[in-house]
C-alpha cells in the first residue's frame, strides 16, 4: 500500500500554486492515461523534476500500474452548503478516478492525500469498503434529517476498480433498505450491473441518475477521458437504465468552447432518443492544478485548437482559467456564455426535455426491521 494513514497528509503546509509543468519522464509507459504528467501538489514545499545526469547509459521503461490503498473513514458523508448544486450531502466511495478525463475539476483533491492531480490521480486511487457500514451509523443516527444524497460529486462510483471492490453496489443496498432518496452521477456502464437495485428503488421514487456525456467523437473521448466508455456505450445504459424504469438525466458536461460547443445540439438529441427524461449542462471548470494539466494536454493532442480553446474560456470566465464563484462557476459570463444558455434552452424545448426530473420521496425513509424485531400486528 503507497499510503499507510491517509489522514497524515493533512499535516502539510499550503504553498503557491505551480502553474508551470516538469518536463515527462521518457522511460514512463502509461498507455491510456489522461497525462503522464505529475505536478508537484499545490502543499508541497519541494518539486522534483528530471533531468539529464551526463551518463550515456540506457535506463529501462517504468510500466505504470494501478495502486489501490484502502481507507477505513469515521464518517462518509460529506456536507455542503453550496447555493448551486441541488444536494447538501454526498458520498464518494473512491478518491481518485481511473477514468482519467483530463479536465477531471475534483484532480485538486489528491494533493490532501499529498499526491499528484496528475498520473497519480489515475493509478493512485484510494477504496473506502467500510463505507456501507458507516453510511448506515451515519444515518440511523438520532436527529438525521433525511434528504437526498449525492452518490459520485467528486469521482466515479463505477469506475473500473469497482467491479473488484463493489463498494457502490453495498452503498446502493444499505440506502435502498433504508429507504433514503439518492441521485446518482456516473459515465461508468458497469452501472449496468445494479439494475436490479436501482429499478427497485426507482418503483419507490428513491433514485435519479445522470449520465455524463462529453462529446459524440469516439476519438476525441478516447483522447481526454481515456478509461470510460465510448460515448455510444454511454447513451447505452442511458437506454438500459430507462428500460428499468429508473429517471435518467443527461449531463452534458463539461462544455469546452472551441472543441465540444458544437456537438451541444447533437449530444442533446441522441441521449434523448436513448431515453434521457432531462438535460443539464456545465461549462469546463480547470481549478488550481487542472489549468497547467489541461494546457499541457491541448498543447500535446490538439495544438492547431489549443489558442481558440483558452481563449473563448477565458472570454466566458472575465480573462481567467477559472472562476469559482457561486452563481456562475458552471455557466460563466458574458456574451459567449450567454449564446451557449440561450442554445440550450432552445434545444432543451426543441426535443421535449423536462424542466426536471420528478421529486424523490422523502417520506419512505424508515430503519430497516432486524431479525429480532417484534413483528407488527398489522
Amino acid at each position: 500500500m503507497f499510503l499507510k494513514n491517509v489522514h497524515e497528509v493533512f499535516k502539510l503546509r499550503l504553498m503557491s500554486r505551480r502553474p508551470a509543468l516538469p518536463p515527462l519522464d521518457p522511460w514512463l509507459r502509461a498507455p491510456a492515461r489522461g497525462t503522464c504528467a505529475q505536478p508537484a501538489s499545490r502543499f508541497d514545499r519541494e518539486t522534483r523534476e528530471r533531468v539529464d545526469d551526463g551518463w550515456d547509459l540506457p535506463e529501462e521503461e517504468r510500466s505504470v500500474m494501478r495502486d489501490v490503498a484502502v481507507e477505513r473513514p469515521r464518517s462518509v458523508i460529506a456536507w455542503n452548503n453550496s447555493p448551486d448544486l441541488g444536494f447538501d450531502r454526498a458520498l464518494n466511495p473512491y478518491r481518485g478516478c481511473e477514468h482519467g478525463c483530463i479536465y477531471c475539476y475534483a484532480r485538486p483533491t489528491h494533493a490532501y492525500l499529498g499526491l499528484s492531480a496528475g498520473l497519480d490521480f489515475e493509478t493512485r486511487l484510494v477504496a473506502r469498503p467500510d463505507a456501507p457500514q458507516v453510511l448506515a451509523r451515519e444515518i440511523g443516527r438520532k436527529g438525521y434529517k433525511v434528504a437526498p444524497l449525492c452518490l459520485g460529486s467528486n469521482t466515479d462510483p463505477w469506475q473500473p476498480v469497482e467491479a473488484q471492490y463493489r463498494i457502490t453496489r453495498g452503498v446502493l443496498e444499505v440506502l435502498r433498505d433504508w429507504r433514503h432518496p439518492v441521485m446518482i452521477t456516473t459515465r461508468g456502464t458497469l452501472i449496468e450491473r445494479d439494475l436490479d437495485t436501482l429499478s427497485e428503488m426507482a418503483a419507490d421514487g428513491l433514485v435519479q441518475v445522470g449520465v455524463s456525456i462529453t462529446t459524440l467523437d469516439w476519438q476525441l473521448a478516447r483522447a481526454m477521458e481515456p478509461r470510460a466508455p465510448v460515448p455510444a456505450r454511454r447513451l447505452q445504459s442511458i437506454a438500459a437504465l430507462t428500460a428499468a424504469g429508473v429517471p435518467v438525466r443527461l449531463m452534458l458536461a463539461p462544455v469546452i468552447p472551441g472543441l465540444t460547443d458544437h456537438e451541444l445540439e447533437a449530444i442533446m438529441e441522441a441521449a434523448r432518443n436513448a431515453g434521457a427524461l432531462s438535460a443539464w449542462w456545465s461549462l469546463l471548470r480547470l481549478p488550481h492544478e487542472v489549468s497547467p494539466l489541461f494546457r499541457d494536454w491541448l498543447d500535446r493532442n490538439r495544438p492547431g485548437s489549443a489558442a481558440k480553446v483558452m481563449q473563448r474560456l477565458q472570454q466566458m470566465r472575465e480573462g481567467r482559467d477559472h472562476d469559482s464563484a457561486f452563481g456562475r462557476r458552471f455557466s460563466g459570463t458574458g456574451p459567449v456564455a450567454a449564446l451557449l444558455r440561450q442554445r440550450f434552452k432552445l434545444a432543451e424545448r426543441r426535443m421535449g426535455y423536462a424542466p426536471g426530473l420528478p421529486p424523490l420521496d422523502l417520506l419512505k425513509f424508515r430503519r430497516p426491521s432486524e431479525p429480532s424485531d417484534q413483528l407488527s400486528l398489522f
